[in-house]
C-alpha cells in the first residue's frame, strides 16, 4: 500500500519498529506522572510545572542542540540519548517503588528528561533523511513517523489506565524502562552509510548565527516555525489540563484520564493517516491553515463541553487538529530547508513547539488555577483562532509583495 510505501526502506522499518515498542512506554510514563503529581497535590500550577521542566531545555538548547547534531554523528547522539532516557525512567520507577512520592526529585527528573530530549529529538528528525534511499519518500517516512507516534499515543495511555488502577504508578515507569530495549536493538542492526563531513573550523556560536539569519532570509520557513511558536504558547497546553477535566469537572479517575488521552492519540492518528495517504506537491500551508481552524474549534467546543463523551470527541478533534497542523510544519521544513542548515532548521521548529510550550503550560496552569479550567481553555481556543487569522494575513501580504518584486522585474 502506498500509505506505508517508507517501510520499504530496510534502516527506515527498523527504527520504525523500534521507536513503535519504545514511544508506547513513553506515553504510559507521560500519564503516570501526570496522574502521580495530580492525584498527590491537586494542584493545577504543579501539573504546569512539572511539563514545563520536562519540556524547558528544548526552548534554551534547541538552536545548540542543531547546530551540535549538524557537525556530529546523527546516529551516536541518538545511541546515547536513549541509553540516557533509559535510565531516567528506571530511577523513577525504583523511586515510586520505595514510596518516594518527593515532588522535588520527580521535577529533577522531569528536568533531565529534558535536557537529553532537547538533542534526542533534534538528532531523531534530522537522521530522518538518511533513513530513507529514495528522497520522494521523504514526507511519507515523516508522517507514518507521526502516525506510529499517535498510534502509541492511543495505545499507551490505554494500557497505562489500566496498570495505574490496578498495579500503580511505579509498573508504568519499569515498562517504560524495559521498552527502550527495543529501540536499541533495533538501532545497532542499522546498516548506515554517512558522507563524510569535513570538521569545522569555525566556532559553534558562529554555526548558531548561521542557522539564524538562515531562517531570517527564508520567509516561507520563518513564519511557519513562528506560527508553531504562538500556538505552542497559547493553543496547545490545554492538553496539560486534560487530568483537571478528568477528576474535577467530570468527576473520574485514573481511567477517565487515560480515556481522554487515548482520545487525543485516537484524533491524532486519523490526523497521521490522512497525511501519509497525501499525494506529494499538495499545498501545505493550506493544510497548515484548516487544521489550526479546526484546532481551535475544538479546544473552544472542549470547554463548553457538558457531557463526558462530548469532552472526549473534541478532545480526539483537537488532537486531530493539532497532528495535522505540526505534520505539515515539520513536512514543509524538511523537504524545503537546505541540507547543510536542516538540524539547524529543525531545531528551531523543536524551540518552537516543544521549548515554548512548557512555558504556555506554565502559564496556562497559573491561570486556570486563578480563573478556572474552563474560561482558560476557551481562551486558548479564541488565541488558536487569531493565530491562524494572523499566519493567514502574513502570507497574503508576503505573496502581494513577491508578485510585485516579479512584476517590476
Amino acid at each position: 500500500m502506498s500509505i506505508f510505501r517508507s517501510l520499504k526502506h530496510y534502516n527506515y522499518r527498523l527504527f520504525f519498529t523500534g521507536q513503535a515498542i519504545s514511544l508506547i512506554g513513553t506515553w504510559m510514563q507521560r500519564v503516570a506522572v501526570s496522574w502521580l503529581v495530580y492525584r498527590l497535590t491537586e494542584s493545577a500550577f504543579l501539573l504546569g510545572l512539572m511539563t514545563f521542566l520536562s519540556l524547558i531545555p528544548s526552548l534554551i538548547l534547541a538552536p545548540f542542540a542543531g547546530s551540535y547534531v549538524d557537525r556530529h554523528n546523527k546516529y551516536k547522539i541518538l545511541v546515547i540519548t536513549q541509553v540516557l532516557l533509559m535510565l531516567q525512567a528506571g530511577a523513577l520507577a525504583v523511586m515510586i517503588w520505595f514510596k518516594v512520592y518527593d515532588m522535588f526529585w520527580i521535577a529533577a527528573l522531569s528536568l533531565i528528561q529534558g535536557l537529553v530530549n532537547a538533542f534526542d529529538v533534534t538528532a531523531r528528525q534530522s537522521l530522518m533523511v538518511n533513513l530513507i534511499d529514495d528522497k520522494e519518500d521523504l514526507p511519507n517516512a515523516i508522517a507514518l513517523n507521526s502516525s506510529m507516534f499517535n498510534v502509541t499515543r492511543l495505545i499507551g495511555p490505554a494500557l497505562a489506565g489500566v496498570i495505574l488502577s490496578t498495579l500503580g504508578e511505579d509498573i508504568c515507569f519499569l515498562v517504560n524502562f524495559i521498552s527502550f530495549i527495543g529501540v536499541l536493538v533495533c538501532m545497532m542492526m542499522m546498516k548506515l552509510k554517512f558522507t563524510a563531513q569535513e570538521k569545522p573550523k569555525e566556532n559553534i556560536w558562529i554555526d548558531l548565527k548561521k542557522g539564524y539569519d538562515y531562517l531570517t532570509t527564508s520567509p516561507d520557513l520563518s513564519s511557519m516555525i513562528l506560527m508553531m511558536a504562538a500556538s505552542s504558547l497559547l493553543v496547545i497546553p490545554f492538553t496539560t489540563l486534560l487530568p483537571v477535566f478528568a477528576k474535577d469537572i467530570f468527576n473520574g479517575d485514573a481511567t477517565t484520564f487515560s480515556w481522554f488521552e487515548s482520545a487525543a492519540g485516537f484524533g491524532a492518528f486519523f490526523g497521521a493517516i490522512y497525511m501519509a495517504s497525501r499525494k506529494a506537491g499538495q499545498n501545505l500551508q493550506k493544510i497548515v491553515v484548516v487544521s489550526g481552524v479546526l484546532l481551535a474549534v475544538a479546544v473552544m467546543a472542549l470547554a463548553i463541553s457538558p457531557t463526558l463523551i462530548t469532552a472526549l470527541i473534541c478532545t480526539g478533534l483537537a488532537a486531530l487538529g493539532l497532528m495535522a497542523q505540526t505534520s505539515s510544519i515539520n513536512t514543509y521544513l524538511q523537504t524545503h530547508a537546505d541540507d547543510l542548515m536542516r538540524g539547524r532548521t529543525l531545531s528551531y521548529y523543536i524551540m518552537a513547539y516543544q521549548g515554548v510550550l512548557p512555558v504556555g503550560s506554565l502559564l496556562m496552569g497559573y491561570f486556570a488555577h486563578q480563573f478556572g479550567t474552563q474560561i482558560v481553555v476557551a481562551f486558548e481556543g479564541v488565541a488558536g483562532l487569531l493565530i491562524v487569522g494572523a499566519f493567514v494575513y502574513h502570507e497574503k501580504n508576503r505573496s502581494h509583495a513577491k508578485d510585485k518584486l516579479s512584476f517590476m522585474g
